[in-house]
């Protein structure tokens, strides 16, 4: 499942083709994804004019120039893929991509479900092709005075690149839980588009280990120290995840269709019996099983 730096990935290569275009048309090439589409989908999308194109969590945000947001979900295997110029019918021929994963996302057109065809700013033609191999992906639509309070986003947590994200936020959201912390950080109640891999990052990081009750973060001797420690991991790691594209996992192709690189850089995540890479530590990396979910961390260093 993509995660935070995967979506923020491909939201800004969408961007400059996205925002401030036309709807021209809308082509469904099926009557669902995960879910069907809302009634009169394309008809709706239809002559609207994208207005801006945001994130929430690990949805795709797009407001519309009649107070309608275009909500959109990338499930497990969809991607994205832009024509601009002779492939979208106009002058340069471009294809792009957004977002990056391990392996490449799915490329054959039988799997392309749903294509925007746009007239940009500059008065040129593109089309942005959804392809979900897996069909695990959705889009609907929702009024924007009715947004906060729609069941998809009324109970997602605290945005951990957001102004209000740091040791206090971490401590509200965790006190008195006595759930372990990697399991607390995956909750989006509480955290919104957190993930399993840079969970695991960001606690190598912070040198705390998966298995300690969330609540020593909010209480107790040192509760401040990890506080600060864990918001500050949390935040470098999404940052450097999404400079370089993105985690490049399964499946996952950002929006030049390039790969990216964070991958190389993992300090724990998928190296179970190597050595771990801080300085000093000479401990070894072990993987153990949290809620049907495979974490790796360093027993060594992290308490």
């Amino acid at each position: 499942m993509p995660e935070l730096p995967e979506v923020e990935t491909v939201r800004r290569g969408l961007g400059p083709i996205l925002e401030g275009a036309l709807i021209e048309r809308v082509e469904l090439r099926r009557p669902n994804l995960r879910f069907p589409f809302p009634d009169d989908f394309a008809a709706r999308l239809t002559g609207r004019t994208v207005v801006a194109l945001g994130r929430r969590a690990k949805y795709l945000i797009a407001d519309l120039d009649d107070s309608t947001v275009l909500v959109m979900h990338l499930g497990m295997s969809g991607s994205f893929r832009i024509l601009a110029g002779a492939a979208a019918g106009g002058g340069t021929d471009t294809t792009e991509t957004p977002g990056d994963f391990h392996l490449p996302r799915g490329k054959s057109t039988a799997h392309d479900h749903v294509v925007f065809h746009l007239r940009t700013p500059a008065d040129g033609c593109a089309r942005i092709v959804y392809n979900d191999p897996r069909r695990f992906g959705f889009m609907t639509l929702v009024e924007r005075a009715a947004f906060d309070a729609h069941p998809l986003m009324r109970d997602i947590g605290i945005e951990p690149l957001g102004n209000l994200f740091g040791a206090g936020a971490l401590a509200e959201v965790f006190a008195g839980k006595t759930a372990p912390l990697k399991a607390a950080l995956l909750d989006q109640k509480l955290i919104a588009g957190l993930g399993n891999i840079y969970v695991c990052e960001a606690l190598w990081r912070a040198e705390l280990s998966p298995t300690r009750a969330a609540g020593t973060i909010a209480a107790g001797r040192g509760a401040r120290a990890r506080a600060e420690a864990l918001a500050a991991s949390i935040r470098s790691v999404l940052q450097e995840a999404i400079a370089a594209g993105g985690s490049t996992l399964r499946d996952h192709v950002q929006a030049s269709g390039e790969l990216g690189y964070f991958q190389h850089r993992f300090n724990v995540y998928d190296r179970e019996g190597e050595a771990c890479l801080r300085p000093g530590c000479g401990g070894v990396v072990e993987r153990l099983t949290q809620s049907g979910r495979s974490t790796f961390w360093c027993p060594t260093c992290q308490k």
